[in-house]
């Protein structure tokens, strides 16, 4: 049962990952859009956004495991959460790349850091070790807002 939960996981934790991959930017020049916008100088290479995303999925679905392994009775509100923001993560990368409405993403974008602090809160009332392992992902969605609005602006 507990690997079974393990896969759930990190299964759902992932999803948004695999629907991103279909918008997203690839080296050889697939999305023409994506390249001719102006970009931040801190912007990173794409390979690094293709790690980071991997480890930040991983992160997530070790944190909602741990969170399914506890007994509580108030982790209905963790799961409805952790739902949401994985929604808003699918639909951030369908409307930036998909519908080229950076936009409308950045307010996605806004909706999913303040879900993902309410998601991490919630957490943080089950497992503290659930709590720490989100902290990454906020600080990079705090930095793809920087770049989404960097984006806005120079174009």
């Amino acid at each position: 049962m507990t690997l079974l939960k393990f896969v759930f996981a990190m299964f759902l934790s992932f999803l948004p990952g695999l629907v991103g991959v279909m918008f997203a930017p690839i080296e050889s020049g697939a999305n023409v859009w994506y390249n001719s916008l102006n970009n931040s100088m801190l912007a990173p290479d794409g390979w690094v956004f293709s790690v980071v995303w991997m480890i930040l999925y991983f992160l997530l679905g070790l944190s909602l495991f741990f969170v399914m392994q506890k007994h509580n009775n108030t982790k209905t509100s963790a799961y409805i959460l952790f739902v949401v923001h994985m929604v808003l993560n699918a639909l951030w990368s369908f409307v930036f790349f998909g519908l080229h409405l950076p936009e409308i993403a950045l307010l996605i974008l806004t909706a999913l850091i303040i879900t993902a602090i309410f998601m991490a809160l919630a957490f943080l009332k089950i497992s503290k070790s659930a709590f720490w392992l989100t902290i990454p992902y906020i600080i990079w969605l705090a930095f793809a807002f920087y770049l989404n609005g960097i984006i806005i602006y120079l174009n």
